[in-house]
């Protein structure tokens, strides 16, 4: 039970970046963080950190152990959880990572149940725009909306986002409605992409398909930028239903071009390559997906 316990210690010092942030993430004194490390490093022969007046980082060694030892204590967690039974509430640090607009708007508003249902879980909620690597930032799982470019991860669709191109009434008192995908091009885009100049926009309506260059002169690479720039009047922009849903219910934006079509965007739960989902990361997706608007 001692070496786990170190082992787990010393993973959560590898994670937090620090012994006190450790020591409080574990609650337990600083000195006995100290002392376990040690004395792993001397179990071992080896030397897992170098420690600095400013940082403490892993040794190439540290690092190698590192990626064992986290898979050790993940798999200690499972079993334990296995062996209590779900009924009696999940344990343990559970770390979820979801684009910041999304995850404000639909998840972190929906956690209070989730949470007290399991008293004992610590939920770390990485929002963040970026497709970041799973792996090197300790994710369990995470909530991405789009294509998937990585196809090794292993990744589960758990829904579609009506896409839909909108605008506030203040724009569109200065511009005026497009009637037709083609009359796009006389308007302003506010484009969510790290591509400046022209997007294309694809639509449909019955048999007929047509694809717009639609000028963009604001690019924001976080759909928040986008939103605050629609609300703003700076101009049209093609959304997810999911981004806007209390402004389009409240006619705060309008919703354009509404007998067209676009493509909708799916939305998937994403975990580790190389690992079977835990435990944890299986049932905050099974309650994310049970109460998710989309």
């Amino acid at each position: 039970m001692d070496r786990l316990h170190a082992i787990e210690v010393f993973v959560r010092v590898i994670e937090t970046g620090s012994f006190s942030a450790a020591a409080r993430d574990l609650r337990i004194g600083q000195p006995a963080v100290s002392k376990l490390i040690a004395g792993l490093e001397a179990r071992l022969g080896v030397r897992l950190l170098i420690r600095s007046t400013h940082q403490l980082s892993p040794t190439d060694a540290g690092q190698a152990y590192y990626e064992k030892a986290r898979r050790i204590v993940v798999d200690a967690d499972e079993a334990e959880t296995a062996a209590r039974g779900l009924g009696q509430g999940l344990e343990g640090r559970l770390r979820v990572c979801a684009p910041v607009t999304f995850a404000r708007l639909h998840i972190t508003p929906k956690l209070g149940p989730f949470l007290e249902a399991h008293p004992k879980l610590r939920l770390e909620l990485v929002m963040d725009d970026r497709n970041v690597d799973l792996l090197e930032e300790n994710v369990d799982v995470a909530i991405r909306l789009g294509d998937l470019s990585d196809s090794s991860l292993t990744a589960r669709k758990i829904g579609e986002a009506e896409r839909l191109v909108v605008a506030s009434p203040q724009y569109l008192a200065r511009h005026g409605s497009p009637r037709s995908p083609g009359e796009l091009v006389g308007h302003e885009a506010v484009a969510y992409s790290p591509n400046a100049g022209v997007e294309q926009w694809r639509f449909r309506k019955g048999t007929s398909d047509v694809s717009v260059s639609v000028p963009s002169r604001l690019v924001c690479t976080a759909a928040e930028g986008v939103r605050e720039a629609v609300l703003a009047g700076l101009g049209l922009a093609m959304i997810s239903r999911w981004m806007m849903m209390a402004e389009l219910r409240s006619a705060v934006v309008t919703p354009l071009l509404t007998e067209w079509e676009l493509p909708s965007t799916a939305l998937w739960a994403v975990f580790p390559a190389g690992r079977l989902p835990t435990t944890k990361a299986r049932a905050f997706v099974n309650w994310f997906e049970t109460g998710m608007v989309t």
